[in-house]
């Protein structure tokens, strides 16, 4: 038995690109009176100078956003409410009001998912479209999600499709209601219940809108009744939870690669962790996309939920349960014995599986691995979902050693029972070699995400945390290099 796989690298390497940016919003939320300020100002101007000033503005960034009068005025939707009552504005006042609430971001791009891509027409026999999805982190080390596509050949070869140097925001539409009583379940989840919240879910409806939720919000802020900075904390909680149920739509047309889904608040600061993209499918046969990720407040996590069918139309669900409490749940691609599976890392070192009759709630979960090996003492985790092979559920994992060098193995489960272990890489599939390991994180490899072609695992990779390559190995050579685990 070969202890060792042969991985191959594949030439392609995706480094950051800083001239490639989006338009991101710029809103101190939280804030009113900071917002009213800034109107004021711009409110001010006299005309042939907000003119003068929304020219200005749009000769210099114009040619780098394909669609920046839109923008300015998706943007000017997100403060209109905070205009003095009676105030008339022409189209040049909003734009330019717009174009103060907006800001441009440039992101490197690591830990890739890839995903067969929904609409195969036109590729040759043999051949595959892919879909695969980057975490982006720019200024202030705010996460978001950004896509590549391309071509999988019969023969192995990799070409991806051409960037065509334009990125774009979708447009957001939160959702119309909110269940106070499902609400008030995950604000207790998050620990935040307290008087504050009682008195604002009190003044709320059995069904409340986002706006209305926002009103009373506005007045609490205007008339404070507690602890100003215990105030502020719960309310970032509760704007928190508000702004992360959602449905994101991007206008057709558009190449894969233009596609961003940003944080929407400043109550997702941190951003979007790690998205692990899987194809599943339902009983009946229907196919629908699913992406675990991590929305992160700064000093608070969020288990969340993608939804898609198209990479054009996405849905965001809070998860709810006491079992999504932590980071790296990766979902399985089917249903196993009539309900859905998960893998997760609830207490930051072993690897967990957790099932659920709802794929929205999870309740508990038990530990199917812990770190053995030298290279992976510190902690272990998934490298996205599970893919199903005649032996088992193949999963790439994630081992972390020495000097914090983070390195990627492999285990296979029994495929009627996941909980089960039945073999394992002793020694660890890919490492960073000398000219991955330098980067804004040093010495990690790490993957949220696998495609199996033809018996070849393509495994796109983060290099330490700045750049994305591609490695493939035969799958049948990798499970026969495994060690069986009584």
């Amino acid at each position: 038995m070969n202890v060792s796989p042969k991985i191959c690298r594949r030439q392609w390497k995706l480094d950051p690109d800083p001239s490639l940016v989006i338009c991101r919003a710029h809103i101190p939320y939280g804030r009113p009176l900071r917002i009213e300020n800034i109107l004021r100002r711009i409110l001010a101007l006299s005309e042939a100078d907000s003119k003068a000033l929304l020219d200005q503005v749009m000769a210099a960034f114009s040619n780098r956003h394909r669609h920046l009068r839109r923008t300015f005025g998706q943007h000017f939707d997100l403060v209109e409410a905070y205009l003095p009552q009676g105030v008339k504005l022409n189209n040049t006042l909003r734009l330019l009001i717009g174009s103060y609430f907006t800001m441009e971001y440039s992101a490197a791009l690591f830990n890739p998912s890839i995903v067969l891509h929904p609409d195969q027409r036109g590729v040759k026999k043999d051949s595959l479209r892919f879909i695969m999805s980057l975490r982006a982190v720019g200024e202030g080390h705010i996460s978001s999600i950004v896509f590549r596509s391309g071509i999988i050949a019969g023969n192995g070869e990799i070409h991806f499709d051409a960037d065509t140097h334009y990125v774009e925001t979708p447009l957001r539409h939160v959702e119309s209601s909110f269940d106070k009583h499902l609400f008030e379940l995950k604000l207790s989840e998050m620990n935040v219940l307290n008087e504050i919240t009682a008195q604002l879910l009190e003044h709320l409806p059995e069904q409340f809108t986002f706006n209305l939720l926002q009103m009373q919000i506005d007045q609490l802020f205007r008339q404070p009744q507690f602890d100003v900075e215990r105030q502020n904390e719960t309310i970032s909680a509760i704007n928190w939870l508000a702004n992360s149920n959602y449905s994101l739509i991007f206008s057709g047309g558009h190449a894969v690669s233009e596609r961003v889904i940003f944080p929407i608040a400043d109550e997702h600061k941190g951003g979007i962790e790690d998205a692990r993209f899987v194809r599943f499918t339902e009983d009946s046969g229907k196919t629908i996309y699913y992406a675990t990720y991590t929305a992160y407040s700064g000093a608070q996590i969020l288990p969340q939920l993608i939804e898609t069918t198209d990479f054009e139309h996405f849905k965001i669900i809070t998860l709810n349960g006491f079992a999504v409490q932590n980071k790296g749940m990766a979902l399985f691609p089917r249903m196993i014995g009539g309900k859905y599976v998960m893998l997760s890392r609830q207490d930051g070192e072993n690897n967990h599986i957790m099932y659920s009759d709802h794929l929205h709630f999870w309740q508990s979960s038990n530990v199917i691995q812990q770190p053995v090996e030298s290279w992976e003492f510190v902690q272990i985790g998934n490298c996205g979902s599970p893919i199903e092979t005649a032996e088992g559920w193949l999963v790439l994992t994630h081992g972390v050693g020495p000097m914090r060098e983070y390195s990627i193995g492999a285990i296979l489960l029994d495929l009627d029972d996941p909980s089960r272990v039945i073999a394992k890489l002793k020694a660890p599939l890919l490492c960073a070699h000398e000219h991955e390991r330098e980067g804004y994180v040093p010495n990690v490899v790490y993957s949220c995400g696998s495609l199996l072609h033809l018996n070849e695992l393509f495994i796109p990779y983060a290099m330490s945390d700045i750049s994305s390559g591609l490695a493939s190995v035969n799958v049948q050579e990798l499970i026969n290099c495994m060690e069986a685990v009584s």
